[in-house]
């Protein structure tokens, strides 16, 4: 093997550990996003307090009308 094929052959070894620890620390990436929970916009969390009220609401009224 000559030189430059050595060089070559380092660089490409080189190259492939690189984007095999590039593609595992996105996966991790991924995987840690998976995990957390999802912040709730302001909005979202107004929409799910209302709705829950809203239930509250339907189900006394229901109490009173038995």
């Amino acid at each position: 093997m000559t030189n430059s094929q050595y060089n070559e052959k380092n660089e490409q070894d080189e190259l492939q550990k690189y984007l095999e620890e590039k593609a595992k620390q996105e996966q991790e990436q991924e995987k840690q996003k998976e995990q957390e929970p999802e912040q709730l916009s302001a909005y979202e969390a107004c929409v799910l307090r209302e709705s829950a009220r809203i239930h509250e609401l339907i189900a006394e009224a229901q109490r009173e009308n038995k």
